[in-house]
């Protein structure tokens, strides 16, 4: 279900043996409970840096891809096991039918075995047989040895069939058979076919028309909030919007539907738009090479990691294996460096959230023969400039290190600053945040690299690529440029802004987030800011003293965002107790307001529970979200209104997004992990445990 698009974006599924579950990079939905005991999905492993210790995560090897991999379970639900099992079945008999004809033009087939591809020993006719065959718009692969392979889809049919065989009568100067004259030939057979049941949950199994189909989506898009609803604040993350005129192209089959590995004489296209967005890209950082191929921010760091390793190998500083982070860096950076064969040390930070530049000497000069890298963010993940970093970088750089730029912040430096300008030799770009393609719930994303001309040959390279170097680091991913078809996005975001755009954008976001500090700082304390007492495009507000005032957690003032019709920003990261807001350009000035009125009425709750006008343990706060279920029973057993609960500002009575289920319940998903999907039954099942 998922378009070839030059090479990407894809999904890829993989399983494992029970004992290493908790092994799994990236995510597992797993089944726990609410707080009133109905079931309720949520992720129940993350190994992303947010969850555990920065140096541990496991994210750093690929994206989620959770839109890809949404489109292909939808896919599977909307043509069910019998949908499934026809599709196979016509691939399957017009591979056997071609296997037919191949073999009565005399032909022999190297693989005995196949599915829906056949590898054909050309008799020497290679060159002919690709000639006719792109005269007819088909392309083949063509092995070194003389060898033709040919693969079949769902999409094939039978006038396709007499093509291919017409393509290799010509060749040999043969007359063709004909498909429907021919026997479909199969190799499988006993234990190569499967008797098992497979998709027998109730989803494969009940939308199998359009309309049911929509339903369905339509119901599940129901219990999501998005930007379509509201401002999605989430520090570090730049939430901005995806306009539609970006996305528009991907559907377009020029682009979605070609081969990453197709011959180069067809993706002229292609390959113009990316070379310019590399151009662009290049211009952007200020940097000298760029590589397209990283499919995240975490590949990215760690592919840039490993293009410094690569040089300092060709330069005799093999030994140096010492990374410093600063404690405000990006928290996957730990994570990459350790991936990478690095020894992690840490900078500490000043009580502004600066790197501490004492400290910063001490461990360069401690470390001055082994200093492989610097990795820092900028602006900081804690919201502020770093008003040293020009020195911090030539600190590294006079102790033979090399400097990485985590580009998670990208969105508050261009067209005002650049990697290059703060003295980095690598930065990677989240192309997902910056400019503007979509999160997708998780994937796909993408992270590019952009490097100094030192460091340019020792970019990835591909097998395909025209630029192959024996420098160039091994590719990190299968196709050349990665996730091809999405790099649309950020081509057009670019070209439509143009530079006065882009910097009119950074202007925005940053005015964004200093105008909701300043509305909101009298109710809740800022933690970092710069020494004029400004932030950058995010800053960090501090929730820790409500514990002891009111009893209440940053993670109540999360779940009560819910009932204002809000996503939480960034909690607890990279400090604990706090949350972490990035409202990006893309918001207006009614939308923020009405943003800060949710904080501040939210800040006010809490008052009535420092004042004793509501109950430390039964509070809108303690029980957020409350459902319609909730608020519509005829059971209220609390001490506050149902309307303070579920309408607490009058704009809920018009914009209302009812949470679908209570706070859930992560301990119990936790011991009763399940990483596959129930029958309805266990739902019940659940519900009365």
């Amino acid at each position: 279900g998922v378009p070839l698009g030059f090479g990407g974006p894809h999904p890829a599924f993989f399983a494992t043996h029970d004992v290493y579950k908790r092994n799994i990079p990236g995510r597992i939905i797993g089944l726990t409970q609410d707080a009133n005991g109905n079931s309720a999905l949520r992720m129940a492993l993350q190994t992303r840096e947010q969850h555990i210790k920065r140096d541990k995560a496991t994210s750093n090897i690929c994206t989620a891809q959770v839109l890809l991999a949404v489109m292909s379970g939808f896919y599977a639900v909307y043509h069910g096991p019998n949908g499934i099992k026809e599709i196979a079945n016509t691939i399957h008999k017009n591979t056997g039918l071609l296997y037919s004809g191949l073999k009565e033009l005399g032909f022999k087939i190297d693989n005995a075995n196949y599915f829906d591809t056949l590898t054909i020993n050309s008799n020497g006719k290679q060159h002919e047989i690709k000639k006719l065959a792109e005269e007819q718009h088909k392309n083949f692969k063509y092995w070194d040895n003389g060898n033709v392979s040919v693969s079949v889809s769902e999409c094939t049919d039978e006038e396709d069939i007499n093509q291919l065989l017409s393509i290799f009568a010509t060749a040999i100067s043969n007359k063709a058979p004909v498909a429907n004259k021919l026997k479909a030939n199969s190799p499988l057979g006993g234990d190569l076919l499967r008797n098992s049941a497979y998709l027998s949950h109730d989803v494969f199994n009940m939308h199998h028309s359009e309309t049911e189909m929509m339903r369905y989506l339509k119901h599940l898009e129901n219990k999501d909030i998005s930007l379509v609803h509201s401002m999605i604040p989430l520090g570090s993350c730049t939430m901005k919007l995806n306009a539609a005129s970006e996305l528009e192209p991907l559907s377009w089959p020029e682009w979605s539907s070609l081969h990453p590995f197709a011959p180069a004489n067809q993706t002229e296209g292609y390959t113009h738009i990316i070379n310019e967005l590399e151009d662009l890209l290049k211009e952007i950082t200020g940097l000298h090479g760029v590589s397209l191929q990283p499919n995240s921010g975490a590949q990215g760091e760690y592919a840039g990691l490993l293009v410094i390793k690569e040089y300092l190998n060709n330069h005799s500083d093999s030994e140096r294996n010492i990374v410093l982070i600063p404690s405000s860096a990006h928290g996957t950076n730990p994570a990459s460096a350790v991936m990478a064969g690095f020894k992690v040390v840490v900078v500490k930070c000043d009580e502004q959230g600066n790197i501490d530049v004492t400290d910063l000497k001490a461990k360069a000069e401690e470390h001055s023969k082994a200093l492989e890298a610097l990795m820092l963010t900028y602006p900081s993940t804690r919201g502020v400039y770093e008003e040293a970093v020009i020195e911090v970088t030539d600190l590294i750089h006079q102790h033979g290190g090399q400097v990485y730029m985590d580009g998670a912040n990208m969105n508050a430096q261009v067209a005002f600053t650049n990697p290059a300008t703060i003295g980095a030799d690598v930065c990677h770009l989240n192309l997902h945040k910056t400019f503007s393609i979509p999160h997708g719930g998780g994937g796909p994303g993408m992270g590019p690299i952009a490097v100094a001309e030192h460091l340019t040959p020792y970019l990835p390279g591909h097998v395909f690529a025209d630029n192959k170097d024996a420098k160039n680091i091994s590719a990190v991913s299968a196709a050349n440029w990665s996730s091809a078809s999405i790099l649309l996005i950020s081509y057009a975001y670019i070209k439509m802004m143009g530079h006065g755009g882009l910097k009119e954008a950074t202007v925005q976001a940053i005015l964004n987030a200093n105008y909701i500090k300043q509305k909101i700082e009298k109710h809740f304390p800022i933690l970092y800011t710069n020494h004029n007492g400004f932030v950058a495009h995010e800053f960090i507000i501090d929730c820790r003293q409500f514990k002891t005032s009111a009893g209440i957690e940053v993670t109540d003032i999360a779940k009560r965002l819910m009932d204002y019709g809000y996503h939480a920003p960034t909690v607890s990261f990279p400090v604990a107790g706090t949350m972490m807001i990035e409202p990006t350009e893309s918001e207006s000035l009614h939308e923020i307001n009405r943003f800060c009125d949710v904080l501040i009425s939210i800040r006010k709750e809490i008052e009535s529970i420092e004042n004793g006008e509501l109950s430390r343990e039964d509070n809108m706060l303690k029980n957020a979200p409350h459902t319609i279920t909730e608020v519509s029973g005829d059971d209220w057993p609390h001490k506050y209104s149902r309307k303070s609960a579920a309408f607490p500002l009058d704009y809920l009575k018009e914009f209302k997004i009812w949470p679908s289920v209570k706070r859930v319940d992560d301990a119990y998903g936790d011991r009763n992990l399940m990483c596959t999907c129930p029958p309805l039954e266990s739902y019940a099942e659940l519900s009365n445990a």
